[in-house]
């Protein structure tokens, strides 16, 4: 069985507004990957993200270009203590 992990994610750049939340749920879906999305202060995107080690690069590696419109200046990635999310949410 592979070991699970947890990543707080704060993205910055031109990313809301843009379809990203709705874009990361689908994204983190297809690759198994559970926890929550929102928008923050100062045009950010934060994300908690939970799944084996070879998905969150996956999807980590989305992170780093969003949907079409984005445009991502930085991607803030720490680990995290593990919170078994049961899906992966937009958060308001």
């Amino acid at each position: 069985m592979e070991i699970l992990k947890h990543y707080n994610i704060t993205i910055s750049g031109r990313v809301q507004g843009v379809g990203f939340r709705y874009n990361a749920r689908t994204i983190a879906q297809h690759f198994d990957i559970f926890g929550f999305v929102k928008n923050i202060p100062g045009n950010k995107v934060y994300i908690e993200a939970e799944g084996t080690e070879n998905k969150l690069i996956e999807f980590i590696a989305w992170c780093h270009k969003g949907p079409d419109f984005a445009h991502i200046e930085n991607v803030d990635l720490k680990p995290g203590e593990m919170k078994y999310f049961n899906s992966f949410e937009i958060s308001r």
